[in-house]
């Protein structure tokens, strides 16, 4: 076994807390001492012990001379925690080998040179891709102060990304409904317009057979007109902040206010004034479920960093016509996707009402 099969088991611990440490980084550490894994660990969340200190908690008596593999620097400051490359050089490890540097101003090589200062043999760059796509996140947070805007959006065939009157208001399966919540799971927040709020009115809840985590729920409510029955408003089961243009002394924000709700009130609302004021809350990431226009939003703006679409093998109509069909191939072709579907044999056209 060599470094880059020890920092895959790092990464794999890592990534197993994806939506659990936010704002904090995803990290994981594997210490080695004569060829066997004698200790390891993962960041669970702010506030909690770092990845090099349960790996070393777990190798504790076995840690002279060994190496530690950890996916991203140690660090070397006094935080919500002691600085872990002390911990490292108390413990007598021999070896670090670090996957990539952390892009926080407060540690951005420190750690790395504590490390190779105290004469610990020092490595990075060990599946360093892997580690900065596994934060890309953090490292956008941390280096723009805004959180990392992921925007899902389903449509049919023919472009449809809203459901006639009379059709069920899904577009897409079971399993890719299963998959957005995992996706709320593990966002900060979830964004919508407030034209979602007053059609659909969803509770933007996390719905998986194990208990999954809620995120805030984001409203943009230019002029205020979230209804107070609404149950993002009502249900008590998960933050909810509204963004407006208008007053926070005016009525209705008192009563949205006496419900729960959280009203934030800026002289222009905009996606990047949007994010800023998230970032300053310590929000790291940000699922945008919302319609056409807020999508349209963010895209304009330049604020969006990931794209995650979902196709769904039917037509919709004007008239309220649902086609079914069956996909025969999908494949790239140059930088696009073709899809290739049919409709369903004897059941080429069903109007569902």
């Amino acid at each position: 076994m060599n470094d880059d099969w020890y920092m895959q088991h790092a990464l794999d611990l890592a990534a197993a807390m994806e939506g659990q440490t936010s704002p904090n980084p995803m990290v994981g550490a594997v210490i080695v001492k004569n060829g066997r894994i004698v200790g390891t660990g993962a960041h669970m969340g702010a506030g909690e012990a770092h990845a090099e200190v349960h790996a070393l908690k777990m190798a504790e008596g076995r840690t002279g001379g060994a190496t530690m593999y950890v996916t991203l620097e140690p660090c070397n400051h006094h935080g919500r925690t002691p600085p872990c490359s002390e911990k490292i050089i108390e413990a007598g490890i021999a070896r670090v080998v670090v996957a990539a540097k952390d892009v926080n101003p407060e540690v951005a090589g420190s750690g790395i040179e504590a490390l190779r200062n105290a004469g610990v043999e020092t490595e990075v760059g060990v599946l360093e891709e892997k580690a900065e796509k596994l934060n890309a996140a953090f490292f956008h947070y941390v280096q723009t102060g805004k959180p990392y805007v992921t925007v899902k959006t389903a449509s049919t065939l023919n472009g449809a990304m809203t459901s006639p009157k009379g059709v069920s208001p899904w577009i897409t399966g079971k399993a890719a409904l299963a998959e957005v919540h995992q996706l709320r799971h593990i966002h900060d927040v979830i964004l919508v317009g407030v034209e979602t709020a007053l059609n659909d009115n969803p509770a933007l809840t996390t719905r998986l057979e194990i208990e999954g985590r809620n995120p805030i729920r984001v409203v943009l409510d230019r002029h205020l007109r979230t209804p107070l029955a609404a149950q993002l408003v009502t249900d008590g089961k998960a933050p909810t902040w509204i963004f407006t243009e208008e007053s926070r002394e005016s009525n209705h924000a008192s009563a949205l206010e006496q419900k729960g709700a959280r009203v934030i009130s800026m002289s222009t609302i905009t996606a990047k004034s949007v994010l800023e004021e998230l970032g300053r809350a310590d929000i790291q990431t940000v699922l945008v479920e919302g319609g056409q226009t807020i999508i349209s939003a963010f895209i304009a703006e330049n604020q969006v960093q990931r794209y995650i679409s979902y196709v769904a093998p039917k037509l919709f109509s004007a008239d309220a016509a649902n086609t079914e069909l069956e996909v025969e191939h999908t494949q790239m072709v140059g930088g696009d996707i073709k899809i290739t579907a049919t409709t369903k044999k004897g059941d080429a056209s069903c109007s569902q009402g």
